[in-house]
């Protein structure tokens, strides 16, 4: 579903160049560069939805819980045409509505306004039972966190509950460029499977890996792939 910009198809290897357009002291680099690979298979190959049904009622929904450094997530949304490419400029300006955490109420496409560490796996389990009670089984629900947002309880009572209650079409990719304080015995996939969840641990890097990860059955169960990257320095 690639969109066109100023009729040039804008790829993957477009992405560093959209994202040297943000400038600034709040940039958080290592957090966006994290999350490129995994968006852009996400966005360009998995997700059903687009500049043209961020309204649809039975698109997929996107939630980007790891929201400190969003500059990956909005070269993305600009390369895939749900905002001019001129906006990534402004970013972190005054008038802009690319602000250091993304807003839901600002930016076309964006689910969640997000940033605050532990908040985008339960919203995500909230979204999905929102759709289920509507009767709208079809559109699947991804979140993005990172391995740091374990830290927090209240993504262990999400991840135990959509384990327990069979969230199938509730899907979460983990970061882990190892930047957790805790981490966990077995490795973060363990976590999940101990809860219900189908999961997996692939190279963040590989978008072969990914895709293949994102779109493995898992028939009665919430679906996580770990994406493991290169540590935070």
């Amino acid at each position: 579903m690639t969109q066109t910009t100023a009729d040039t198809e804008l790829r993957y290897h477009d992405l560093g160049r959209l994202i040297a357009l943000m400038t600034g002291a709040e940039k958080h680099g290592p957090a966006a560069t994290s999350t490129l690979d995994v968006l852009w298979v996400l966005y360009d190959r998995v997700l059903r939805v687009g500049p043209g049904s961020v309204d649809d009622m039975g698109r997929d929904r996107f939630l980007l819980s790891k929201g400190h450094g969003p500059m990956a997530y909005y070269a993305i949304l600009a390369a895939k045409g749900y905002f001019p490419v001129e906006w990534l400029s402004g970013f972190g300006g005054f008038d802009s509505p690319l602000g250091h955490h993304p807003d839901r109420t600002l930016i076309p496409g964006v689910e969640i306004g997000s940033g605050s560490l532990g908040h985008g796996l339960p919203l995500a389990v909230g979204t999905t039972l929102g759709l289920r009670a509507q009767g709208l089984d079809d559109p699947a629900v991804w979140v993005l966190i990172g391995d740091a947002e374990l830290d927090e309880g209240s993504n262990h009572e999400a991840l135990a509950y959509a384990g327990s209650a069979g969230l199938e079409r509730l899907h979460t990719v983990v970061i882990d460029n190892d930047s957790a304080t805790h981490g966990w015995p077995g490795g973060i996939a363990s976590r999940f499977e101990a809860a219900g969840w189908s999961a997996t641990t692939v190279d963040g890097r590989d978008h072969a890996a990914l895709y293949a990860a994102f779109t493995a059955p898992h028939p009665g169960r919430p679906h996580a792939v770990v994406a493991r990257v290169e540590k935070k320095l």
